[in-house]
């Protein structure tokens, strides 16, 4: 019974998966923020490069790696598959569970995954400068680190609720040469909106999306990156899912239950896309596919499917997805990364469709996974991924109940090395368990955009 389950560098994916092509009917068109017509390629040069335009908009079933891309990438994956044995002992369970470990990148997370192609694109079409939002930090550290490899510089408008929890964050940006800004700032016509009203804000990832939108809009030599959500993030990341498929049959094994956390949902499509892709078309119809959230920040469980803005002051395209409202401020919980208005519309429409099926956790039992885990496999796991950790471990219990052998996947998808005053606050007894009232999830929702159905 192997613990790590690895595949060599000439076994990584040399083609990216695009679910797209699997989908029943078409997704439903992008809007223009200013017109509400469905958007034109030429609408999104401003701020993308023209290949990853083509990337959101395709319907291939694959599309190919590019080799300097892949060659980077060989820094870290394949990444690891682990047989999380030991916690299956402690929970005294006959299920079998595996999490993909992407915390092994050098930034910690999964996030380079798609910030090395997306600097990648970028350089290629000339751009010198990215801007960017981050909400944990995961991405800004991530696209902070692409943008080194590639001689480009970086501004990442952080979240300032975990700009104050996660300082280390920013040194990483800084390390790799970005410029960290906290969110809402005073250098945009945005930010200064949102300060007006409230100076005491902790930020969203909307407002900063709304702030990064803006800079790359202003300055000629800039596109924007964006580090989930879009229809190209997903992509880049599905290179998770396909190596657990490839590792996980090198034990004969299939999963029957996959569970990631989501926020705008990229780090869960990567790994389950390739299964619910398997899902849709036949091959694995019984998959039980979990999109685990905050229930501080319940889009997918509270929230309803509606064509909303991506940001706060309306300037990106407008996206039929789960919404919770675009200009909703979920309260400065420690899972930052998983505090966003919104969902991938990709992901919206599989559970809109009933092919996956979203939960929604408090923080406190959260972190009690989360412990359990590092107690067990040894290691220390973000908030963000400790919502799939809780996820899988009550999973696993349900198994002890019923006798069933199940066999559970989930995305590790990076380290808490940087959060540990979230766990400190864990164990003084500080944590508080939001639960979002109802009443103000509607009143964000009474000023959703008009547009032309």
């Amino acid at each position: 019974m192997q613990t790590k389950i690895l595949l060599d560098e000439g076994e990584m994916p040399k083609r990216w998966y695009n679910i797209q092509a699997d989908l029943p009917t078409p997704m439903d068109p992008v809007l223009h923020p200013a017109t509400g017509k469905p958007a034109a390629p030429d609408d999104l040069r401003h701020i993308f490069p023209m290949e990853l335009i083509r990337q959101e908009m395709s319907t291939e079933r694959y599309i190919d790696i590019p080799g300097e891309v892949r060659d980077i990438l060989t820094l870290w994956r394949p990444s690891p598959l682990y047989r999380a044995k030991r916690l299956e002992a402690a929970l005294k369970t006959p299920a079998k569970i595996y999490y993909k470990w992407e915390g092994v990148s050098p930034p910690g997370s999964h996030k380079p995954n798609s910030a090395i192609p997306q600097a990648y694109y970028n350089r290629e079409a000339g751009i010198e400068r990215l801007a960017t939002e981050t909400g944990a930090g995961q991405w800004g550290s991530s696209l902070a680190f692409a943008t080194s490899l590639f001689d480009m510089e970086c501004t990442v408008y952080m979240v300032r609720s975990s700009y104050d929890q996660k300082p280390y964050r920013k040194s990483m940006m800084q390390v790799y040469g970005a410029e960290c800004i906290p969110s809402p700032s005073d250098t945009t016509r945005s930010g200064r909106a949102v300060l007006a009203r409230d100076p005491e804000t902790p930020g969203s990832l909307g407002i900063a999306i709304s702030e990064a939108v803006e800079d790359a809009a202003s300055h000629e030599n800039t596109n924007y990156a964006l580090g989930s959500v879009l229809n190209h993030v997903c992509l880049h990341q599905t290179i998770i899912g396909q190596e657990a498929r490839q590792q996980l049959a090198t034990e004969d094994v299939y999963p029957d239950v996959v569970i990631g956390c989501v926020g705008g949902g990229t780090n869960f499509a990567g790994l389950s896309f390739p299964f619910a892709g398997e899902k849709m078309t036949g091959k694995h119809p019984e998959t039980d596919i979990v999109a685990v959230e905050p229930a501080a920040c319940p889009t997918l469980t509270k929230g309803i499917y509606a064509y909303d803005f991506g940001d706060v002051a309306g300037l990106t395209p407008i996206m039929r997805m789960f919404t919770l409202g675009h200009d909703f401020v979920p309260p400065a919980i420690h899972a930052g990364g998983l505090r966003y208005h919104g969902m991938s519309p990709l992901v919206s429409r599989l559970v809109r469709d009933g092919v996956v099926r979203p939960v929604a956790y408090r923080q406190n039992e959260v972190f009690d996974a989360a412990v359990t885990f590092a107690r067990t496999e040894g290691i220390v796991v973000a908030p963000e991924a400790a919502h799939a950790v809780k996820a899988a471990v009550d999973e696993a219990l349900r198994c002890r109940e019923t006798g069933d052998a199940k066999v559970i996947l989930f995305n590790n998808s990076g380290h808490g090395n940087f959060d540990f005053s979230s766990y400190e606050s864990y164990f003084a007894g500080s944590l508080v368990d939001y639960e979002y009232p109802v009443e103000l999830i509607l009143e964000s929702l009474s000023r959703l955009p008009v547009v032309a159905r």
